[in-house]
């Protein structure tokens, strides 16, 4: 066997692994999860493996059709009638990234932009292509944002199985691995490749999974389009998003980051804490059942919330409309937060001259 393949099968095997384990186990993204876990250990051990780029926007723009699946007309009237409620939790969001940056630049060693833009609950590949754009030390937002992922999506994936009890088995044993196929799923492979394409010409923020979201829940609703994605090919999309982000902890960055590492976990703590708070205040606001509300305020990524929430009872369709706006509103006031912190941070910055 050459060389280059075997860091590849070893991925795969301890991916397998891993997912079989959190599957016995019901615990729900399990596919997300297992090689996310597979892919950290192989990059602190000195793997330099890389997921090609394509199937990541592949991945992306099959997460968004399944989102599609879900989604319904009948939530923005839920959020028009809330819309109160709906922009107390966006601000508090934005208040909390803006807070946690401001604090993390303040008393640890990170440099201001990069500080602001690797504290955004924002969707991870958005938030360092545009830390990219204003001047950030990219390889530090890569490890905050893909830290924050991992442990949000843990914590979500506890939180669900726990909630669903006896329901997650239940579910878990549903599952139809290789259901019998017609051409709606030639049509949802058709429309998976134009809007996703699309979104990435367009150079949208998360438009690759954006795009197919908004377009095919659209055609499903109007009733021109079933969307069919079979399990074997949504763990394939989970599988690709999984490694992608595990495979961004190189050992290089965990070590030019082990200075400020403490800060950055307390900032993540805290965030998942004020969210897990806001979602509590959702239940007694909205009526809404704990597990839904604790997704919908779930500090991202929302590719792994959605996944999570796809394993689950709750409401995926008030769950993605939620992200999605704070996606958007993360989107158009990034900028701003990340110069008032860098303007009113500390200049000195010991770590940016280290690097």
């Amino acid at each position: 066997m050459s060389k280059a393949l075997l860091p590849w099968l070893i991925l795969l095997l301890v991916s397998a692994a891993v997912s079989s384990l959190l599957f016995y186990l019901h615990l729900p993204a399990a596919f997300l999860l297992g090689p996310m876990a597979a892919g950290i250990t192989l990059s602190l051990c000195g793997a330099t493996l890389r997921i090609p780029r394509p199937c990541c926007l592949v991945a992306q723009a099959i997460l968004g059709c399944m989102i599609a699946q879900t989604l319904s007309p009948a939530i923005l009237g839920v959020l028009a009638a809330n819309w109160p409620v709906v922009l107390l939790i966006l601000f508090t969001t934005l208040g909390i990234s803006g807070l946690s940056g401001w604090l993390l630049v303040r008393y640890s060693a990170l440099p201001g932009v990069t500080g602001a833009w690797g504290s955004s609950p924002g969707g991870a590949a958005a938030m360092v292509a545009m830390a990219h754009d204003y001047g950030a030390d990219v390889r530090l937002v890569a490890f905050m944002q893909y830290l924050r992922v991992l442990f949000v999506a843990g914590a979500a994936a506890l939180v669900v199985r726990f909630a669903m009890g006896e329901n997650a088995q239940v579910m878990s044993q549903q599952v139809v691995w290789f259901p019998p196929l017609d051409a709606g799923f030639l049509w949802t492979l058709l429309l998976t490749a134009v809007t996703g394409g699309i979104g990435f010409l367009l150079r949208i923020p998360s438009g690759v999974m954006l795009l197919p979201m908004l377009i095919g829940a659209g055609l499903q609703t109007g009733g021109w389009l079933h969307i069919e994605l079979p399990e074997w090919l949504l763990v394939l999309a989970y599988m690709a998003l999984g490694w992608s982000v595990g495979l961004e902890f190189s050992k290089a960055i965990f070590l030019l980051a082990l200075k400020t590492l403490p800060q950055i976990l307390l900032s993540i703590f805290c965030m998942i804490l004020l969210c897990g708070l806001m979602a509590y205040g959702l239940t007694r606001w909205l009526g809404l059942d704990f597990l839904t509300a604790y997704l919908a305020t779930s500090p991202g990524g929302m590719d792994s919330v959605a996944i999570i929430a796809a394993g689950s009872s709750a409401d995926m369709s008030f769950i993605m409309a939620m992200q999605t706006l704070r996606l958007f509103s993360i989107l158009l006031t990034g900028p701003a937060i990340a110069r008032f912190i860098s303007r009113h941070a500390p200049r000195e910055n010991p770590l940016r001259e280290a690097s």
